[in-house]
């Protein structure tokens, strides 16, 4: 009997003890609910309505590029897309196999959609095809009910409507790199794309505009249920360029007789740029809607470089156009007269070395008027010693060679202008009085852009103004240089020698474009041709009759051309470069004179930009037409 009563006494002891520490641990627990759910219940309440309510962003709708007079070159259209929620499919591979009898989805989009399946949640959609047009988006909302989880939704995709006439000026945008992720947020969004090359990727940012937000109702799992509120997002800027549509096209047109050539049209006094264009060119569109790797292939083969902006990133030797650079460095700097005169046998002895003039027979006795007329090399190659490299280069800079001019597009390249000093820093050689003789015809280490060349022309002709080239809009530090170009200290009687010598390259028949003088009084136009030596021809060839032309295409010279008009008050300047090209008055020279013409029957300096919906680089309004378009002359 006492076993039986110590038994109970110890089961009770120990129901004790298990039934206070109960209760010991039930009035911690509910201690700490009514902690939280009165102390801190408004707190938790927020936290909780923040993970019922999530944010959304929305992608801002890209600002429009336009040329002087308004007409879009780069637009918005909306983009019809399928998408499918793998969750609400079940079936994934049965959904798309029919998705793919009613629209073209090939077997490689419908891996890259399963692919994707893989990596994200169930409930996230998924992009199955983009550019939908109105057939493809009927067959699919007509058989919706067999097709679980697909919607069509509705976005935007960047068109070109001038394709390749604009590409290279213009753009592209693409998606966005890795390289290219930044602290905005937007870049982070499925599809969101950048601009890649010209106008839209240096304006890029204001092109962007801002993003918007939505406030949605998700569930526990992070499932959208409803949107609750919407803010729409800021358009971006609209990017008005100083270039003439029309022109452009012809321009490309043009040029796109050649294998490969590039061109600039320009204003001499304003630095208006109203075509610049590189041939041959590619449709930017191709890399919004879908490249194919066979045409990517087949773009990166070409010999003529269709990606490349050849007008800003080409880089040549100059040849004979830069023979105005000479003579003005010559006459400047006292070493010649008016009078000066040379006698050309076809070739110039400086020691032991023999320099050839392009005329095998030579061209007799000629003056600097002459030589710039009948680009006679001997006469630069003799004066050439007495000025020097350095002077050369100096009066290079001036007209704006072998520099970067600040020019909006990125792909501008900055060419090459040789000096002492820069022979001996990059292969620590010093320079040979050869070596100026060369570069006193554009030849040895020179190279230029078209756009220099350009720059070069409206320098010389516009009364020796540092003007600069520009295509957009209108800042307000472009906007005072536009009305008051600095002076770059030339003599007028100079200039007025070299513009007779261009004058008479078009217009007098021993000129070495008289065969592409333009055929209309007002509109008559003065240059230079250039010839850029690509391959040396030896002693052995010229012996042997080897022409250029024998030569294949890739070693034959580069055909150049500088011009402008009209000759009675130069307004517009233009450089034409045809690589492999040839001669330059055969082949450059007949292309200008066609753009020349085009520019002048359009004239576009004549018709004020548009201002409608304009905003600045900056984000300052837009001046009035009288202080960019107009300046008194000199």
């Amino acid at each position: 009997m006492k076993k039986d009563n110590d038994r109970i006494e110890s089961f009770t002891r120990r129901a004790f003890i298990v039934g206070a520490l109960q209760c010991t641990f039930l009035t911690v627990l509910g201690g700490r609910l009514a902690w939280l759910q009165v102390a801190q219940g408004s707190k938790y309440k927020t936290l909780a309505e923040n993970n019922r309510i999530n944010l959304k962003m929305i992608a801002p709708s890209r600002g429009k590029i336009v040329d002087r007079f308004g007409t879009a070159l780069a637009v918005n259209d909306q983009n019809f897309r399928v998408l499918i929620v793998p969750e609400q499919a079940h079936d994934m591979e049965k959904v798309l196999s029919s998705l793919q009898k009613l629209i073209d989805l090939s077997q490689r989009d419908i891996k890259k959609v399963l692919k994707q399946v893989e990596k994200q949640a169930a409930f996230v959609p998924l992009e199955v095809k983009d550019n939908l047009n109105w057939e493809d988006v009927a067959r699919i909302e007509v058989h919706l009910p067999d097709l679980p989880g697909v919607s069509i939704d509705v976005g935007e995709i960047r068109t070109y409507p001038y394709g390749a006439a604009t590409a290279h000026l213009v753009g592209y945008v693409g998606a966005v790199s890795r390289s290219e992720l930044s602290d905005d947020p937007v870049l982070s969004l499925p599809g969101f794309k950048i601009g890649k090359t010209g106008i839209e990727k240096v304006y890029d940012e204001k092109l962007r505009g801002t993003a918007g937000t939505a406030e949605v109702e998700v569930n526990v799992v992070g499932r959208e249920v409803r949107e609750l509120k919407r803010h729409s997002g800021k358009t971006g800027a609209k990017v008005k360029l100083s270039i003439d549509t029309d022109l452009q096209i012809y321009t490309q047109e043009r040029l796109a007789t050649e294998q490969s050539a590039s061109a600039v049209i320009m204003d001499v006094h304003t630095g208006a740029v109203y075509a610049l264009s590189s041939s041959p060119s590619f449709d930017p569109n191709l890399f919004t809607r879908g490249l194919s790797a066979e045409k990517w292939e087949e773009m990166l083969a070409d010999p003529g470089l269709p990606l490349n902006n050849k007008a800003v990133g080409g880089q040549y030797p100059p040849g004979s156009t830069f023979k105005m650079v000479t003579a003005l460095a010559a006459l400047e700097e006292g070493k010649i007269t008016r009078n000066k005169s040379v006698y050309c046998p076809g070739h110039y002895d400086y020691g032991d070395d023999r320099f050839h003039c392009w005329k095998r027979g030579g061209h007799g006795r000629v003056d600097l008027i002459d030589a710039l007329a009948e680009s006679c090399d001997t006469f630069f190659y003799e004066i050439a010693t007495d000025i020097g490299i350095d002077k050369l280069a100096e009066y290079a800079y001036k007209l704006g060679l072998g520099q970067k001019l600040a020019f909006e597009l990125a792909e501008e390249r900055p060419g090459l202008m040789p000096s002492k000093g820069w022979k001996m820093g990059q292969f620590g050689e010093s320079w040979q009085p050869g070596e100026t003789i060369v570069a006193s015809i554009g030849q040895g280490y020179i190279l230029s852009t078209p756009l220099q060349l350009a720059v070069m022309t409206s320098r010389l002709v516009n009364g020796g103004f540092a003007v600069k080239p520009w295509v957009v809009g209108y800042t307000g530090r472009q906007a005072g240089q536009q009305g008051n170009w600095p002076k770059l200290g030339f003599q007028d009687r100079h200039l007025e020698l070299i513009i007779k010598g261009m004058n008479r390259v078009v217009g007098h028949p021993d000129g070495t474009a008289f065969a592409s003088q333009i055929d209309h009084e007002a509109f008559k136009m003065g240059g230079k041709t250039g010839t850029a030596q690509v391959k040396r021809i030896t002693m052995a060839d010229r012996l042997e009759g080897v022409q250029n032309s024998d030569l294949p295409w890739k070693y034959r010279h580069h055909a150049l051309f500088v011009g402008y008009a009209p000759v009675s008050s130069p307004r517009y300047a233009c450089a034409v470069v045809v690589e492999h090209g040839g001669s330059g008055s055969g082949t450059a020279a007949p292309i200008a004179r066609d753009i020349l013409r085009k520019t002048q029957e359009r004239d576009p300096a004549s018709k004020p930009m548009s201002a409608d919906g304009m905003e600045q680089a900056d984000g300052t309004p837009p001046v009035r037409k009288a202080q960019h378009e107009g300046r008194a002359n000199g």
